[in-house]
This record gives C-alpha cells, structure tokens and sequence, in this order.
C-alpha cells in the first residue's frame, strides 16, 4: 500500500491510497465465504461454493465492493499514521481507479487538524470571584434544617406571614377567565415572595374558604409578562412549628453535640461547595484565556455540521417542551432576538471546536492517557449528573460501543485542561492565588508540606558532616 496526500486548505486533505490486490486478497477470500454460506446453488454445499462460480452468478465487481467495504477503513488509518494526519471527522471516500488483479485506487477528502503552536501554560493568568461564604448562607441551610424537623398544624384562625396556606388560583382579564393561567391546590409559604406580586398582601388575613382579588403581572406561561386580575382561595392554613436552634436541635439533627459544632460544619460544607465552583469558574476562563492565545482555524465543514447539529438538537428538545423557538426566546432568553440569539448558538458552536482541537493537541503531546479507572469515575459521575444507576449507562456502551470512544475523548480533554490550569495562574478577585493543584475532588485541600525551619536545616548540616562511626570499633 502507498499513500500521497494533497492539501486542499490548511484545515482540509486528499488523501490517495493505492491498494495492491496481494493486499486485498484477505477481505477478497472473506467476501467470498460470507457469499457462499448464504446462497444455494445447485450442486454445491452450502458454503462451498467455488470463487469461479460465484464470479459468474453474481459478477466479480459484487465480490470486490464488499471487499472494499469492509477493509477501506484499515487502509486509510494507515494512511493517516503514515502521514501523521489529526483527522476531526469522517472522511469522503472515492474510488478513483480500479485495475482488477492489479490495484485499486481510493481518494478520501476529509477534515485535518490544522498547524499551530501551543503557549507557554505557566504564562497564563486568570480571575475568579474570591469565596465568601456568608453566616447568612449558613443561617439559611440550618433554616432548613429547621423546616425538615418542623411540625406543621392546621388552624381554624386566619392566615399569617409565615404560614403555609394551600391555594388555587385563576386569573381574568375584564372578567372573562385566561384558561393558561389558573392554578390548584398550591402550597405557599406566605412571605417567601416566590409567587406573584402582591399575593401576600392578598393571603393575609383569609380563612380556609375565603376568597380575595389582587392585580398583578403573570410570570410564566403563554401569557407571561401580561396584567392580569388574579382571585385567590385559600383551602387550608398551617401553622409552622420551628424548633429553636440550641444544642438540643443539633443533637437531634446531626451528629454534633453543639449548635457551633452544627455550623462549622455547615460552613465547611458550603466552602467546599464554594471551592468547586470556583473551580468550575477557573476551567472555564483559563480555557477562554488559552483559545484567545492560540491562532487555530476550525475548519468549515466541521463546523457548518456542528452548528446544524445544535440548531436541530434545541428545536427538537423545544418541540418534545411544546414551544417553538420564538416562544422560548420571548419566556428565557427576552434580551436577544431571533438572530442574535441564533449567532451567540454558532458562536459558541464555534469556540466548542476551537477548545476540542486544541485539547486534542496538548493531549496528543503530553501523551495523556485515559485508562479504565478514569472511565470507570466518568460512568459514575455522569449518572450522578443524569440521575440514573451507572449500570444503564455500562449497558448502553455495550450496545452502543462507540460511544465509549467519544467518552475517552472526553475524559481525555478533560484530563489535558486540568493540567493547563494547575499550570497557569489563578487569583480570586482579592488577588489572592488560587491552589487548584490542591484541590480534591470533594472540594478539600491539600495542605502543603511545611517548610523545615532554620534550625533544623541547619542541624541535619551538621549530622551530615560528622564523620561515620567505624562498626569495628
């Protein structure tokens, strides 16, 4: 086999492959025996039908098109490692020339990798928001808390701020009701504001069966954004029992003796939190800082499939939601119109690719493997994400084996931007340097060795110095 190949573009090849026969014979032979195993020709036993025969039955160019069919593949991965090519998609595939006996010639076109070089990773710098871990994020979990150990009790007596009520809703507008917008059976927590504008004001002082009418801007629906009149009837109100929070409600809802020993580990528990996200945040503006650095060009067809692939992927999730996109834009993305809503899609599309070629490359030259570990914690993790057990994800890669390939690029990618960010520079944004080298995956540091101190450095100098006692002496 010998290959030569054309450059089309700086992100586009041809390659030629020319084939000798000798080495088609293999996939010829096969071809021949799944042929005869399932045919029935007079004469012959199954599976022992002549190559002569069959060449007359069927024609010779049938036995040679599967036999290229199934070997193709193997000759262009050859092709490519022998020209050292980064392919980024599927090729185009062509025969070009085929003297039977002889040769049989194949063009494949198809996306490379194109030549750029790599920064320094030690020179890149990068902002984060610093941590701040607030006594009243820590007020709100121990609310929690105290809500999960709470009592509730129905009362006869009209409803308070604090209260949960249960309600139904039906908004009018002159009159007439708006079918989008009614609501029953809804529990409130009067005074968490979570709900329309000027519905507690509305609750208070109602009675279980006692009806009010209050004005206000509906916030979801088909009708979002609309004024509408809203009449609201309370069916039951609760009386919320909170116990008080004293080393006695520690001890019944944790494993801490004291309400301090409770918080401290709440706090620690939301700077872990705090850590990762940080972290999150880190990835992202080190890989924004790194994709700003490098001069890669992403090659056209790639990415018009990219695209397309992302435009058919929302209009089909916005389908199965029962919206259409302009619906969706005017609900969640109402600061964008249609077309820049669909130019920030192709532009992040775009800096998706970027991001993937050159992790590719930084895996490729930093000979970063993936090993089955590392797929093994990626399983976990994306059922964690996904909220299903690891085994129906174990059991879809075995029915669908190629997608373990696309996970091992994944974690590959993954594997090479983290270490670009141990290697750039992280500061939060009170200047302080970010350890992420140090960080773990459940949010804890590593505490960095200490330094020895003087003194002993200077001891250990002097031990060295003295001179070996004679073991005969």
């Amino acid at each position: 086999m010998s290959s030569t190949v054309e450059q089309l573009s700086p992100t586009r090849v041809k390659i030629t492959v020319e084939v000798p026969f000798a080495d088609l014979k293999p996939s010829m032979d096969q071809a021949y025996a799944e042929v005869a195993k399932s045919v029935n020709i007079p004469g012959f036993r199954r599976g022992k039908v002549p190559p002569v025969v069959i060449d007359q039955r069927f024609g010779r160019g049938v036995i040679i098109q599967e036999a290229f069919n199934n070997s193709w593949q193997n000759f262009y991965g050859d092709a490519v490692t022998e020209n050292k090519l980064s392919p980024l998609a599927q090729p185009d595939v062509e025969v070009t020339k085929l003297e039977d006996g002889d040769v049989i010639e194949f063009t494949a076109e198809v996306d490379v990798r194109p030549e750029f070089d790599l920064p320094d990773f030690s020179t890149l710098q990068a902002q984060v928001d610093a941590l701040d871990v607030l006594d009243t994020l820590v007020d709100s979990q121990v609310d929690v808390l105290r809500n999960r150990f709470g009592s509730r009790e129905t009362v006869e007596r009209p409803a308070a701020d604090g209260d949960i009520v249960t309600i139904s809703l039906v908004a009018s507008r002159d009159g007439e009701p708006l079918v989008d917008a009614t609501a029953n059976d809804v529990e409130y927590t009067i005074g968490s504001g979570q709900m329309l504008d000027g519905l507690d004001e509305a609750v208070i002082g109602l009675s279980a069966g006692e009806s009010a009418t209050f004005s206000s801007t509906l916030v979801s629906g088909p009708l979002k954004d609309e004024e509408a009149d809203v009449e609201v009837t309370v069916s039951k109100v609760q009386k919320v029992e909170l116990p008080e929070t004293d080393d006695a409600f520690a001890q019944e809802a944790s494993e801490f003796d004291t309400m301090e020993e409770l918080r401290d580990n709440i706090k620690e528990r939301l700077t872990r939190m705090a850590r990762l996200e940080q972290a999150s945040q880190a990835r992202d503006a080190v890989l924004e800082t790194l994709i700003g650095q490098v001069d890669v060009e992403v090659p056209e067809h790639l990415l018009n499939s990219e695209i397309d692939a992302r435009r058919k992927q929302i209009t089909e999730q916005l389908a199965q939601a029962g919206m259409t996109v302009e619906q969706y834009i005017a609900d969640i993305a109402e600061d964008q119109t249609e077309d820049e809503f669909w130019a920030d899609l192709e532009s992040r599309g775009e800096q998706a690719l970027r991001a993937q070629i050159i992790l590719d490359k930084v895996a490729e030259e930093r000979a970063i493997e993936v090993d089955q570990n590392d797929l093994t914690q990626h399983i976990l993790r994306k059922a964690q994400t996904e909220g299903v057990a690891p085994q129906q994800i174990a059991d879809h890669l075995q029915e669908h084996p190629h997608h373990i390939e696309e996970y091992v690029l994944e974690i590959r990618r993954g594997k090479a931007l983290a270490m670009i960010v141990e290697s750039a520079t992280v500061t939060d944004s009170n200047g302080s340097v970010v350890p992420l080298a140090n960080l773990h995956e459940d949010g804890s540091y590593t505490e960095p060795e200490a330094e020895p101190a003087e003194d002993d450095v200077a001891d250990d100098d002097e031990e060295s110095a003295e001179p070996a006692q004679n073991p005969s002496a």
